[in-house]
């Protein structure tokens, strides 16, 4: 079913009815649940705190140790977070805190496989886009700078993560 057949179905529906299913949906999934009460008292903070332990217990887990992150579960944290329409600055706040985490994991574990890098490099690249387009250069530079200046590891990682912020950012400071 496409959005405009499940418009004109709701548009059909008593108030009533559209309230039941809205009702149902809340209780029948989580995501949906998170969204409405987001929608409804967009307070972001609780949903950032969610996401962010996400993408923490992947690279650090409470127990144990993790040896092998997955990207898969940090981009989906991410996307799941976006879909709930958060401001810009919360979303660029989580689009850091991965790549954040993830050369905290390098820094801690030492060097990784190549493919780890290319992903968090692609994803760097992407919160940069994003910082960029709405303009939080001047929120989040100091927080990128540091990262940057704490990450010093193998494969040119660190020069390529360089590369990228002057490419967005300019060589300015």
């Amino acid at each position: 079913m496409g959005k405009l057949r499940l418009k004109k179905h709701l548009a059909a529906l008593p108030k009533e009815d559209v309230i039941r299913l809205v009702l149902d949906l809340y209780d029948a999934n989580k995501e949906a649940k998170m969204y409405l009460e987001t929608y409804l008292t967009p307070d972001y903070s609780v949903a950032l705190e969610k996401y962010k332990k996400i993408i923490r217990d992947e690279f650090f887990p409470a127990r144990g140790f993790s040896d092998k992150p997955s990207f898969a579960t940090c981009r989906k944290a991410i996307s799941d977070f976006k879909k709930l329409k958060a401001d810009a600055i919360s979303l660029g706040d989580l689009m850091l805190y991965y790549i954040e985490l993830g050369c905290e994991y390098t820094m801690t574990f030492g060097d990784m496989w190549e493919q780890y890098y290319t992903t968090l490099e692609t994803n760097f690249d992407k919160a940069l886009k994003h910082i960029c387009e709405y303009g939080l250069e001047e929120h989040f530079r100091q927080r990128i700078k540091s990262m940057l200046n704490s990450t010093d590891c193998g494969w040119g990682f660190s020069d390529t993560l360089w590369d990228m912020y002057y490419e967005h950012f300019g060589y300015q400071d």
